[in-house]
């Protein structure tokens, strides 16, 4: 994100002061929050994506203290957004409850799948 934008030649169009505003850190957590859709609230994860309907899948590493939690997100139906199923290591998780984060210094899988 670009903190000016030159109008005078022979700089005209030409950005400057990138990645030194707040802007960049809004734009990452929109990535992130409202794109994606991963969302921590307190010791609890979300993942709620709005991507674009070409995406047939994405995968994310999050970091929790020392543990990491690898997320993978699919979207066989190509969907935008809609009804989820979400696994953690392998078991059926509450989409609607999130993922409670613990700080087991292990690795975790989570799968979410957009499936309508």
């Amino acid at each position: 994100m670009a903190a000016d934008i030159y109008s005078i030649p022979p700089y005209t169009g030409r950005g400057g002061w990138t990645w030194y505003t707040g802007a960049a850190g809004w734009m990452y957590q929109a990535g992130l929050e409202w794109v994606l859709g991963i969302k921590k609230r307190g010791s609890r994860l979300y993942i709620e994506p709005c991507i674009p309907e070409e995406w047939s899948e994405f995968s994310v590493s999050y970091k929790y203290q020392d543990t990491l939690y690898e997320i993978k997100v699919k979207n066989p139906l190509h969907k935008q957004t809609g009804g989820t199923a979400l696994k953690l290591d392998g078991k059926t998780v509450n989409p609607k409850k999130g993922i409670l984060l613990k700080d087991d210094k292990k690795a975790h899988l989570v799968e979410l799948t957009i499936y309508s």
